[in-house]
């Protein structure tokens, strides 16, 4: 069974799209996803309706949250506080009312998923270090979990301390413990400007990070079109 870790999808259709093409050319047979499917780019609900047909494990990020509720209770720059807003204009009812019963946390099969930390997956804190990895690693009671919310493709392993390893290709070790980013599909902060996922295939104990190229200059000018920020169309190229 191959799974295929989807993450921060920010409603980009275009790099959505490419991620599942390429999922399902390497075999994937089963999806995950880490939450904030909407935000930041155009095409919100067909990026929600594209999940949902997945008929997927979703768990809740705080761009999920946020368009789901009328007025923002988390403090949001400018930038995003504007196309969290204009979000919410172009989310029905139902789809607001679909993102709020998502769960924060959910163990699917032998490993765990979360938007943001483990220990208080709320309050949307980030996992950028060693010493938030071994908050989160402290209530983590699989030996995988897989995170996003950093936009930034990283890997943490413990065994008798925590240490932080690149994503690549990691193959599970009996003994340790593995917190995973697998990055964004829809805003990539690398500096990589391609969509980024990840493979976990159970049989082999391998997770695999892939990065896909999409139609970026339609997802730039969707934004423009749609009179969203174009810093946001400019940061997508510049994959930050």
């Amino acid at each position: 069974m191959r799974y295929a870790v989807l993450s921060d999808i920010h409603a980009n259709l275009e790099a959505l799209e490419a991620v599942l093409d390429d999922a399902r050319a390497q075999h994937c047979d089963d999806f995950v996803c880490l939450g904030d499917v909407v935000g930041y780019n155009a095409n919100p609900s067909e990026c929600l309706q594209r999940v949902r047909e997945l008929g997927c494990p979703v768990v809740k990020g705080n761009h999920d949250e946020q368009a789901s509720i009328a007025f923002s209770t988390e403090e949001f720059n400018e930038m995003a506080e504007e196309a969290i807003g204009w979000t919410r204009a172009h989310l029905s009812a139902e789809e607001k009312a679909w993102l709020a019963d998502l769960r924060l946390t959910r163990q699917v099969r032998d490993f765990t998923i979360v938007h943001a930390t483990l220990d208080t997956p709320g309050h949307w804190g980030y996992v950028f270090n060693d010493l938030d990895a071994i908050a989160s690693f402290t209530y983590q009671h699989t030996q995988l979990c897989f995170f996003g919310h950093t936009h930034w493709p990283t890997a943490f392993v413990r065994e008798d301390s925590v240490q932080r390893i690149a994503v690549g290709r990691i193959v599970l070790a009996p003994g340790r413990k593995y917190l995973i980013n697998p990055g964004s599909i829809g805003q990539p902060r690398d500096r990589d400007w391609r969509a980024a996922y990840c493979i976990y295939d159970l049989e082999r104990n391998v997770v695999e990070q892939r990065r896909v190229k999409y139609d970026l200059e339609t997802a730039q000018r969707k934004i423009g079109q749609a009179g969203l920020p174009q810093r946001l169309a400019d940061r997508l190229a510049a994959g930050r």
